[in-house]
């Protein structure tokens, strides 16, 4: 299970470092600035995804409820939803437990 979680986080993380990188793409580096997407962009990105995979399997389920959608889409876009989640949270407890292993280190 951890194997799975980590390829599906170095799957989404590898996504979004794409798309911020397209986005930033579009603006000039400033001098003594890397000319990648910043950490932030990246998480607001992978945080962005998660959203809309939440908010399409929530759309899917209100279609389903009304008889607009097939029992096989309602349950690809929950089992989409759910993996988003669990990597985000994956994401969270290792930024979570970097933060404590920092704040740890004597100066």
């Amino acid at each position: 299970m951890i194997e799975l979680v980590g390829g599906i986080a170095s799957r989404a993380i590898g996504e979004a470092v794409e798309k911020a990188a397209t986005g930033a793409a579009g603006q000039g580096a400033s001098a003594g600035q890397a000319a990648g997407p910043s950490f932030s962009d990246v998480l607001q990105t992978l945080g962005t995804g998660v959203v809309n995979n939440l908010k399409g399997a929530e759309a899917q389920s209100f279609a389903a409820v009304k008889g607009e959608a097939d029992t096989r889409q309602v349950v690809d876009a929950l089992m989409s939803a759910e993996q988003s989640l669990q990597t985000a949270i994956a994401i969270r407890d290792k930024l979570v437990t970097a933060y404590l292993e920092v704040s740890r280190m004597q100066i």
